[in-house]
């Protein structure tokens, strides 16, 4: 997608050789998971301080229990989904925006429900495990924005928003353990990867289903991988380039973007 003039860029470090590869990718795709966010402040699920620790946790995303007591979600869920509004976009996702404006992605796969792709100005962003930026009521259906459903908690936390046409519960557009994901989304998800050549992998151990299938197809259709990832995966044999730090990735981006 560029003419290669920013290679052997000083300040890129370790990571000189991954964006000579990204310099003479066609249609590089980027697949994001947690960890490009807990530069942010947000807890990843899996790492060793991750929401997955305390075993009631893990089971906050069940839709059968969200159905049965939606205070055990909303209860748990505060500094997660409802406690992000101040959080604002990190290194990471400014680089890829950076990137983008210099033909270096042609867009995001993102594991992540905390819209900070899409803050940051990434586009096209396929979040595939939705978010929380709407909310529909589990009984009639009647959508309600974030800050709408903000203002029906009325700011305690913990609190069960409901739906005052029926009162029924409302849920996050969040893909939950037992529902399907968003087939629009994950359509244009698919269409993406098949398209790339290269596929880099950030702050995702690739270990939920469906969506780590998508990097793994990329493999088989031909695509080079890389991955940044503070732990292993199990796609790492396969990788033309591999790392373990994220804000170095971001800083190697920004030096190399600067020449």
């Amino acid at each position: 997608m560029t003419d290669g003039n920013h290679a052997g860029a000083p300040g890129t470090g370790r990571f000189e050789p991954y964006f000579k590869r990204l310099s003479g990718a066609r249609k590089p795709v980027f697949f994001t998971g947690a960890g490009v966010s807990t530069l942010c402040g947000i807890p990843d699920f899996r790492g060793p301080d991750g929401v997955y620790r305390d075993p009631d946790a893990a089971r906050m995303f069940e839709i059968s229990l969200f159905d049965a007591d939606p205070a055990f979600f909303y209860s748990r869920a505060e500094a997660l989904v409802y406690g992000g509004g101040g959080v604002k976009p990190g290194p990471v996702h400014e680089a890829l925006v950076a990137l983008q404006r210099a033909g270096l992605c042609a867009g995001v796969v993102t594991q992540n429900i905390d819209g900070l792709h899409e803050r940051a100005g990434s586009s096209p962003v396929f979040a595939v495990h939705g978010g929380p930026a709407l909310h529909h009521c589990r009984r009639c259906g009647d959508e309600k924005t974030f800050a709408e459903i903000q203002a029906i908690r009325g700011g305690v936390p913990g609190a069960v928003p409901r739906c005052a046409r029926c009162g029924g519960v409302y849920k996050p557009d969040i893909v939950f353990f037992g529902e399907g994901l968003p087939q629009d989304v994950w359509l244009g998800a698919e269409a993406l990867v098949a398209e790339s050549d290269f596929v880099t992998v950030l702050g995702s151990s690739l270990v939920v289903q469906p969506a780590a299938s998508l990097p793994a197809e990329a493999l088989r259709r031909g695509a080079r991988l890389a991955i940044v990832n503070r732990g292993a995966t199990p796609l790492d044999r396969y990788a033309d380039f591999l790392a373990d730090d994220l804000a170095a990735f971001a800083a190697a981006a920004e030096a190399f973007l600067a020449t």
